[in-house]
């Protein structure tokens, strides 16, 4: 097999925000590869695949509440730097020392954070004494820091906006800078990939999809190949990037259940036959499906 490229790593522990997402996204626009692993299984993670730096993502959740997520402790023994983001921040201080409050501390939206000591995390951005414009949303409060914190930056509401343990390469912040209303958030998430953890910045899409597209013809050889598409991304970019490992030796099964919106079976047809060129066999199982169906109002029941 077809060993691939080792590209240095970046693992974001992921605590169930809506937009973790968007961490991985910033951080690919930034030439760095990453992963997201659910925080039960970022241990696992962790072994499988020797992160250069980890990222822990905001989250819905206190850390007052009851089986609230933790972060595994092996993320702040693997000697690796560590940026905590909104939750990620209040469970990294939980865990390592800190006090977080619960309740009555909310700070939604648009906000200035004050600089109020240098530190790599903001190169580049707001000098000491300067604000710089974030995006806050969270519910929970710090009121003391870990042994070994500094401050770093405050905002009215927010004591400890951004705190770092520069020897040991943690940091916190208490705003999302993944997000677009955090105008200069990408720079901060370089600061730390490229600046704190040293990475180089040498991992493309287009590089990804030749490995990709190699290590796919390297595991099918001559075999053929079957492919349930079902017309969403997932199943659509998985068919292409087949199809152009291994051709014809592809067959997609496209199954219309009577539940896409209207034409849109067509559309997948069309698609993938005439634009794409890849065999597809495609059923129109809407009777069945719809009959099955009759009477029922809540797909949760």
């Amino acid at each position: 097999m077809t060993a691939p490229i080792d590209h240095q790593k970046v693992l974001i522990v992921d605590f169930g925000s809506q937009v973790t997402q968007l961490i991985a996204r910033r951080l690919r626009e930034a030439s760095v590869y990453c992963e997201i692993h659910p925080y039960a299984k970022a241990e696992a993670a962790m072994a499988a695949m020797t992160p250069a730096a980890i990222i822990l993502s905001g989250g819905p959740e206190s850390v007052h509440e009851e089986g609230s997520p933790r972060a595994p402790q092996a993320v702040f023994e693997a000697g690796v730097p560590v940026l905590g983001i909104c939750y990620g921040e209040m469970t990294m201080c939980e865990q390592l020392g800190g006090k977080v409050e619960g309740g009555h501390h909310r700070e939604f939206g648009r906000a200035e954070i004050t600089v109020q000591k240098s530190s790599p995390l903001l190169a580049d951005l707001a000098e000491v004494g300067e604000d710089e414009p974030v995006w806050m949303s969270h519910g929970d409060k710090i009121v003391a820091i870990p042994a070994g914190f500094d401050v770093v930056a405050t905002s009215p509401g927010s004591p400890y906006a951004v705190i770092a343990d520069e020897t040991r390469r943690f940091y916190g912040i208490q705003f999302h800078p993944e997000v677009m209303h955090t105008p200069r958030g990408h720079q901060m998430l370089k600061n730390f990939t490229h600046g704190i953890a040293g990475l180089k910045g040498d991992w493309t899409m287009a590089a990804y999809r030749d490995e990709k597209i190699a290590q796919i013809r390297e595991q099918v050889g001559s075999a053929k190949v079957i492919c349930g598409l079902s017309g969403g991304v997932d199943s659509s970019v998985a068919a292409v990037l087949i199809h152009e490992a291994i051709g014809d030796q592809l067959t997609c099964v496209f199954v219309d259940t009577g539940l896409l919106r209207k034409d849109e079976a067509i559309q997948v047809t069309e698609l993938f036959r005439e634009h794409y060129n890849i065999p597809l066999i495609h059923v129109d199982a809407s009777k069945e499906f719809l009959g099955e169906l009759a009477g029922q109002s809540d797909p949760e029941t």
